[in-house]
């Protein structure tokens, strides 16, 4: 066979490839495990590194533990419960009631600032730490979004105010710290709306915010550890847990892939998994207006590319990277951006079906909404090799 018709060979009769399930706390679904690799894998294993990358790792050592005899395990007990005095004055200053709390878990309480709203719910997600350290809360109305951090031992309180529940300070990513559920009935038909079924989203583990308010939250994950969480309204606003590792939404599902599928947002990467692509992930924050004319910065100040960076491992180890970016100026920008770091020698573009003489559909998730998988399945298997494609 020609080594061009080699190089169409379609995508969809190749498996899917699934990380490995280590967190057991939703169910998963069965895929096929294994994939053909692409022709070119001997000549295209490129290293990000080879493109301007250099790997940095901030090795920690572990510190030895020593256990303590009785005499300080009293001392400790006394320094607790003048812990417990500080910081229960300087959480009652701030107009939190913590009589009914207990340390170690995450309770629900009423917000002293927007008193739960109009529902008025305990919208006021609080936490103490057993040893009365610390506390930390979150409202998670979507009006008010008051988090902080106070510790016993400092003379000063840290609340931190942010909109649409953005927090500022550190906050442990657990489900029950984010409050996050299963997604309801009603969100469950607003994706059925777009294709997308209940299944891919188990599997996805996409959440939703415990409350009146529908919030989609779509969990980030590396080797099945929450490691970050963006959020959506159905009106399409969206905001992201702050002071976390940027990272690939989808990261697990291209451990080990050869060929590695990039889109523009997550209910894109829903979509592709949808028509029987799993190795596909998504950028997690929007497209650049335009392409810079700048020299690609260095790791360190790339910092709206965080996440490439932060993926290295794992794309190093493509040797077929489609993009398949949103169609519009930005979605372009976005794929020459990738491409520059990426190496466009190894870089496909896929090119979405036309709507009408005009116009083109965006997405891919538009694609499968309104011509179905095996349309989709067709813009992806037909991707073009970058460098044959005018940049103009």
């Amino acid at each position: 066979m020609p080594l061009q018709a080699r190089l169409r060979a379609p995508l969809f009769q190749r498996p899917c490839l699934l990380a490995p399930n280590t967190s057991s706390d939703l169910p998963s679904i069965d895929r096929p495990n294994n994939f053909l690799l692409h022709s070119l894998q001997s000549l295209w294993r490129i290293s990000l590194r080879s493109n301007g990358f250099r790997s940095f790792c901030n090795p920690r050592s572990a510190k030895p533990t020593v256990k303590a005899d009785v005499g300080e395990e009293e001392g400790e007990e006394e320094e607790g419960k003048t812990a417990f005095a500080k910081l229960k004055q300087k959480i009652e200053a701030l107009g939190i009631n913590s009589d009914s709390c207990t340390p170690g878990v995450y309770d629900h309480l009423y917000c002293p600032k927007c008193k739960g709203g109009k529902s008025i719910h305990r919208s006021l997600s609080f936490h103490i730490n057993r040893n009365w350290s610390y506390a930390l809360w979150r409202c998670f109305n979507l009006q008010c979004g008051w988090a902080g951090k106070v510790f016993a031992d400092t003379k000063k309180a840290y609340p931190v105010v942010g909109r649409h529940g953005k927090l500022t300070s550190s906050w442990p990513l657990t489900m029950e710290s984010l409050r996050l559920q299963m997604l309801g009935n009603e969100l469950l038909a607003y994706f059925a709306e777009r294709m997308i079924s209940k299944e891919t989203l188990e599997r996805n583990k996409v959440m939703q915010v415990a409350g009146d308010q529908k919030i989609i939250a779509f969990t980030y994950r590396q080797n099945g550890h929450l490691v970050g969480c963006k959020y959506r309204t159905i009106e399409k606003r969206y905001w992201q847990e702050r002071n976390t590792e940027k990272y690939l939404y989808g990261l697990d599902d291209i451990a080990e892939a050869d060929e590695i599928i990039i889109v523009e947002g997550e209910i894109d990467k829903l979509s592709l998994e949808e028509a029987g692509y799993c190795n596909c992930v998504s950028v997690p924050s929007g497209a650049p207006q335009t392409v810079s004319l700048k020299e690609i910065p260095s790791p360190e100040k790339d910092t709206r590319f965080q996440y490439l960076w932060n993926c290295e491992d794992y794309l190093d180890k493509a040797s077929r990277i489609i993009l398949a970016t949103d169609g519009d100026v930005p979605g372009q920008s976005l794929a020459e951006e990738l491409a520059r770091r990426l190496g466009r020698e190894r870089c496909w573009r896929v090119h979405w079906p036309k709507k009408d003489e005009a116009n083109s559909f965006k997405d891919a998730n538009e694609v499968l909404e309104y011509l179905g998988a095996d349309a989709l399945r067709d813009a992806i298997d037909n991707a073009e090799l970058y460098q044959m494609q005018s940049l103009d």
